[in-house]
């Protein structure tokens, strides 16, 4: 099996790919680290959409970090040990003014620690400051954020710590919002795999509004269905199949609840591991990481050629 780790120009950013055996994954660490490719036997199973372009502009693409909060707020103020006020702060909201997907954007660099090829595994370690009056506006809790990224022919890894650095407890509210796709089949054709889990109810603004429901596993096709919800997961894996390609995502430590986000007329799904509810900073649904300690959260994602059939 092959290994290889490399630097090279990706579309005028500096990218680092991870390869091994069939299976290739690239990450760009001057634009918050973002990954914008997971090939495997030369198939893209990553989705794109509107390029890198559009994420400088402020909007998700890729495999993007949502970071200190995944999703929205209800509002622009929170409470955590400290009053927070976000009014006047540049951020990006949603179509109703929502505070959404965090303080990190494509302005952020990620500083390199490691990046090697030994034996099976490709990998990239990297590290972010959190700190410096534009963050800590939005956010003030001084922290560091180190994300391990390994390839190792079967999968791509990714784990995300986080320590503070300052003497204030740090709220743990972060997740990823991968845009998936398989290649060689339409959406239409896809099946959606989702464990058995707790569906938190969204009121109209996309707020969990208290009320639960547990639900079954399930493998149903996606066809013209248009999701937006809201799991805490009980089973780890979600997954999509169709034309003998299957991909999934397995939530490990860390990663109790995620988002299914398939808009209509779009050639993606997302299927989104987060450390915590939706609006969890307003509400506290939320753990904290005391100073000295660190939290680390952990998930896979595996693009696999299968049988024509479920299994």
């Amino acid at each position: 099996m092959t290994t290889a780790a490399r630097v090279q120009a990706w579309r005028g950013a500096v990218a680092v790919t991870l390869g091994s055996g069939d299976l290739e994954a690239t990450f760009l660490p001057e634009l918050n680290l973002l990954g914008v490719s997971l090939r495997y036997r030369a198939e893209e199973y990553f989705a794109l959409p509107g390029g890198i372009g559009a994420y400088r502009r402020g909007h998700t693409t890729g495999l993007p970090l949502l970071a200190p909060w995944a999703n929205r707020l209800a509002g622009r103020m929170y409470r955590r040990g400290v009053n927070v006020d976000l009014t006047g702060l540049d951020l990006h909201t949603d179509a109703e003014g929502l505070p959404m997907h965090g303080t990190l954007a494509a302005r952020d660099a990620w500083q390199v620690t490691e990046i090697s090829a030994r034996g099976t595994r490709a990998r990239l370690r990297a590290e972010l400051e959190y700190s410096g009056p534009r963050l800590l506006a939005a956010f003030p809790f001084p922290h560091r954020l180190e994300t391990r990224i390994q390839v190792d022919g079967r999968s791509l890894s990714i784990a995300t710590s986080l320590r503070p650095t300052g003497r204030r407890p740090v709220p743990v509210s972060f997740g990823y919002h991968p845009y998936l796709r398989l290649p060689g089949s339409p959406r239409s054709r896809w099946r959606l795999h989702l464990p058995r889990r707790v569906r938190l109810e969204l009121d109209e603004h996309g707020i969990p509004n208290g009320r639960r429901a547990a639900e079954r596993p399930e493998a149903a096709p996606l066809g013209d269905r248009v999701l937006d919800d809201l799991f805490e997961l009980e089973g780890r894996t979600l997954a999509l199949e169709a034309g003998g390609r299957r991909l999934s995502i397995r939530c490990e430590e860390g990663y109790a609840f995620a988002q299914v986000f398939a808009p209509s007329g779009r050639r993606f799904v997302c299927l989104e591991p987060m450390t915590s509810p939706t609006n969890a900073l307003v509400t506290g649904a939320c753990s904290a990481v005391d100073p000295g300690e660190v939290f680390t959260a952990r998930f896979r994602i595996r693009p696999e050629r299968t049988d024509a059939g479920v299994r």
